[in-house]
């Protein structure tokens, strides 16, 4: 297991600084650093002042030394300019010159300072990091308990009323977006127009104070979209399971059918949706942009939204190492928990 890990463990170094490098490469074309000098600069700079700036601020350096500086294993520059100003991949407003370190990339833990916001990105990725993270974690605990459940119902009493009506439940939850369920549920429930005004408060506030009130509707939102998904595919595994041999072996001993449930079947009808469970985490972290942005929910998606919007160069660059590392990691939990649910699973 341990040499398992370490070479996963290889791989998945290998493949973030694949990624990695194809989104610098993305963001670091000339068409997106002409957009950020004149964004920063003035918008009526002719070409000769755009490739000045883009210059003086080494944006026109080979590509793989502007990468390994933002890695931190190239040393930065430090370009003084005639009217003294001092210019530098490691200078930061309010730092003097000759406190400025020859190392800032990413392995030095600075993630580069943020045009949008004029702030340091490590900075407003951790705050909005743990928004969508509080936001994930109630979602995780009402969407999975939730399929789950009727996922195995559903399986257990195959072709049956029950199994119809939860099937169709979970289609529909499956088949309508966030954007359509998300606005059905504050016209309904928080509009005036309608009158049900079951849930007050906004979720802008829930960042400072969360409460049922102004949290409840895009934890809702989310998890209906994500449960039926989870539903559907742990149905499937316990039908699957249900008609196995040593079910109905263990029907013909005598074994009561509630234990046959949960000793026998449930945990080997767990593996299928155990991946599609840690799925769900790179999904909630990107794919809960459109809640972010209809209930105004400050959170990882929305400073995605706003580095693609303005140009936000390291910003977009820290939410990509961000992704990558959230979706290579729930990866290899995965696959380690194969082995755990499922000792037949063998490592080659």
């Amino acid at each position: 297991m341990g040499l398992f890990i370490l070479r996963r463990v290889g791989v998945m170094l290998l493949t973030a600084l694949c990624l990695t490098f194809v989104v610098f490469f993305m963001t670091n074309l000339y068409p997106n650093l002409e957009k950020l000098a004149k964004t920063q600069g003035n918008q009526r700079m002719s070409d000769e002042q755009v490739e000045a700036w883009l210059e003086n601020r080494g944006y026109n350096d080979p590509l793989l030394i502007k990468y390994g500086r933002w890695l931190g294993v190239v040393p930065g520059f430090v370009n003084t300019m005639e009217d003294g100003q001092v210019l530098g991949s490691c200078v930061r407003p309010g730092v003097e010159p000759e406190d400025t370190p020859s190392f800032c990339g990413i392995l030095q833990g600075d993630w580069g300072y943020s045009t949008r916001f004029k702030d340091e990105v490590g900075g407003i990725v951790a705050k909005r990091l743990g928004n969508t993270g509080y936001l994930m974690m109630w979602v995780m605990i009402l969407m999975v308990p939730t399929a789950l459940m009727v996922g195995v119902l559903a399986g257990m009493r195959e072709g049956t009323k029950l199994d119809r009506s939860l099937s169709t439940f979970s289609i529909i939850t499956t088949a309508t977006p966030e954007y359509v369920s998300g606005v059905i549920f504050i016209a309904v429930f928080t509009s005036s127009a309608v009158g049900l005004k079951w849930f007050k408060g906004t979720a802008t506030q829930a960042m400072e104070n969360p409460t049922f009130e102004n949290f409840f509707l895009p934890v809702l939102t989310i998890a209906l979209y994500g449960m039926g998904y989870i539903a559907r595919m742990t149905r499937a595994s316990m039908t699957e399971v249900m008609t196995a041999q040593y079910i109905r072996t263990a029907r013909l001993k005598g074994v009561s059918f509630p234990n046959i449930v949960m000793k026998h079947a449930l945990r080997n009808a767990l593996i299928a949706p155990f991946t599609v469970i840690m799925l769900q985490f790179p999904w909630l972290l990107n794919g809960v942009v459109i809640v972010e942005t209809l209930f105004n929910y400050k959170g990882f998606g929305w400073i995605l939204v706003e580095a693609a919007g303005n140009n936000d160069i390291q910003l977009l660059l820290a939410v990509s190492v961000v992704s990558v590392f959230v979706v290579l990691v729930t990866q290899l939990i995965s696959d380690i928990g194969y082995v755990y649910l499922n000792p037949r699973i063998r490592i080659s």
